[in-house]
């Protein structure tokens, strides 16, 4: 296995990683952001704590996938490239703020802090707003078109599939666009449908890179333009 195998290996499980802590992890969220009295009750931190580890694996994986393709996306697009760990790195961040709201709510239901519902609810808030800008948004434009339009440029994944990227990361951002104006709610039928295309979109990636890994014409001549443009 060369070295090009290994990182599209390890890029399409850290994907597929992404999935298997993201969805888990936002249901395991349920008491916290659904109940209003959360607060003032004994019980339910649990599940919100594992929703934590779990978005700690999440950002792990998230910097994974950028670090791991960057050696390889910055032969043919190397600004793309650092565009997208910095993309990344933003996303990471911002999810790593709505993890730590929530802890803070845990922290307050546990020592059973009086009135600590209103500085509750505002950190329930907070990660509402974190989870837009940041899965909602930001990942439109990382995951999407900037990772689509490197992928696409590079040939390291069938071309129609990284069109679909590029199509499909817009989408997301807009649509977090739309409901921060207000157009519809973030859990809301716009939403799921405007989102369903980035969904596809980073599921093939999962899949197909760690089932076929990278095109090896494109990543063979990627490597030799990288050799003579460092000779």
């Amino acid at each position: 296995m060369d070295d090009d195998r290994r990182r599209s290996l390890a890029t399409g499980v850290l994907f597929l990683l992404t999935f298997a802590t993201s969805i888990p992890g936002a249901l395991l969220y349920g008491p916290v952001l659904s109940d209003p009295d959360f607060v003032t009750r004994h019980a339910g931190s649990g599940a919100v704590l594992a929703g934590a580890l779990l978005e700690i694996a999440l950002i792990i994986a998230n910097l994974g996938t950028a670090l791991v393709l960057y050696p390889v996306l910055r032969r043919t697009t190397p600004s793309l490239a650092l565009a997208y760990v910095v993309a990344r790195v933003m996303e990471s961040t911002l999810i790593a703020v709505g993890i730590l709201s929530l802890l803070t709510v845990v922290t307050l239901q546990q020592d059973g802090v009086p009135g600590a519902g209103p500085v509750a609810a505002a950190l329930v808030a907070l990660h509402g707003w974190t989870f837009l800008l940041g899965p909602g948004f930001v990942v439109g434009l990382g995951n999407g078109l900037i990772l689509g339009c490197a992928l696409y440029r590079s040939g390291l994944v069938p071309r129609g599939w990284a069109v679909l990227g590029m199509v499909a990361g817009p989408l997301v951002s807009l649509s977090g666009v739309a409901v921060l104006l207000g157009a519809y709610g973030q859990v809301s039928p716009w939403s799921a449908l405007l989102t369903l295309p980035e969904v596809v979109w980073e599921l093939f990636l999962g899949v197909y890179l760690t089932v076929h890994g990278f095109r090896r014409t494109a990543a063979s001549a990627a490597a030799t333009v990288r050799a003579r443009a460092t000779s």
